[in-house]
């Protein structure tokens, strides 16, 4: 599946989703735009399966995105282990209708 743009730049779009899934990962659930929880899901999902492997390797790898270190943490200490035996499917996008502004579709992105 292709990479949505978002309306940003290559280097805008990398930081907003990193700092998404960060919040997401510190916070259980956030409030977005339908577009952008499904590009924060394919994300987020990546970084939880990285967690359960708890290897060197994929500790690097989720140091490197996650922005915030206690956030890190937390993904290997309490949220990966929680999904040990499950198969993908971490997050679940619940639409909440139009924003009152400009009429965009939102929803909540949050953890199962």
């Amino acid at each position: 599946m292709a990479m949505r743009k978002l309306g940003r730049k290559t280097a805008n779009r990398k930081a907003m989703l990193r700092a998404m899934v960060t919040f997401l990962l510190e916070n259980g659930k956030i409030e977005t735009t339908v577009t952008r929880a499904k590009e924060v899901r394919s994300e987020a999902e990546k970084i939880i399966t990285l967690g359960k492997k708890s290897d060197l390797h994929s500790k690097r790898q989720v140091f490197s995105y996650v922005t915030k270190e206690i956030v890190s943490k937390k993904l290997f200490d309490e949220i990966s282990p929680k999904y040990a035996e499950r198969e993908g499917g971490y997050t679940r996008i619940i639409k909440i209708g139009p924003r009152r502004g400009d009429a965009a579709e939102m929803a909540i992105i949050e953890l199962v």
